[in-house]
């Protein structure tokens, strides 16, 4: 793998889709969910839900992508022709032999994980799921990890009803903080919530003095907590 190399990670929520993977070599991808310019991919990597138990919330086996072809959900699966989706399009994407991580990449929390764009240097060297990201947030994300501060990147969040995606979240004993990079992208506004917008054109520059403030919140919130709810 090569440190440019597109590198998709995706959904294994189920023992007979990996099966396939490792034994028939190929992996599905319906076509209305497909992300955009989904073929540059040159590897997929599989994150295993909650479904595998120990395993789970984890990323352990990747494989080439040798190319792909459209096929109707019966052709793939000709023993289940009377299943409600038969008739729906997927990418069935032929791949090489499943490569085993030398160490997994885990996440602390559960994610619904449709899609992660990476690069082959990050993935390479990540250790867990939000090493993965390429964004704005790389150099907030670095600074709050060599202060040992565990957030989540790139997720979705729950406020009663609302939901939102925000860049960073750090759950806390009394409370949560969520952290955007953009001003025009909404934040939670409950009392539970610290809420704060940065400029991701001074990240680079004032990384340190937002991980001092970041630290001001998660004291005055308790402290960090992390649950094992399953969040999106």
């Amino acid at each position: 793998m090569d440190a440019d190399d597109a590198v998709l990670v995706v959904l294994m929520n189920n023992a007979r889709d990996l099966k396939i993977a490792r034994e028939e070599h190929w992996y599905r991808i319906p076509l209305k969910h497909a992300p955009a310019q989904f073929s540059r991919a040159k590897y997929l990597a599989f994150y295993l839900t909650s479904a595998f138990r120990a395993d789970k919330w984890s990323i352990r086996d990747y494989a080439p992508v040798l190319g792909h072809e459209l096929a109707r959900r019966r052709d793939l699966f000709p023993t289940d022709r009377d299943h409600p989706r038969a008739d729906d399009a997927y990418y069935k994407i032929q791949i090489g032999k499943l490569i085993a991580l030398p160490r997994a990449i885990t996440s602390r929390v559960g994610r619904r994980v449709l899609f992660i764009w990476t690069t082959g240097a990050k993935f390479s060297s990540a250790t867990e799921l939000n090493d993965l990201f390429s964004d704005d947030g790389d150099a907030l994300w670095n600074a709050l990890k060599e202060q040992g501060i565990r957030a989540e990147r790139q997720i979705a969040v729950r406020d009663g009803r609302a939901r939102y995606r925000v860049d960073f979240w750090i759950p806390c004993a009394r409370g949560d903080i969520a952290l955007n990079l953009s001003n025009t992208t909404e934040l939670p506004k409950g009392k539970k919530w610290r809420a704060l917008k940065l400029d991701p054109r001074e990240i680079g520059l004032k990384s340190k003095a937002w991980t001092r403030k970041i630290q001001k919140m998660i004291r005055e919130l308790g402290g960090e907590k992390y649950s094992d709810r399953k969040i999106a």
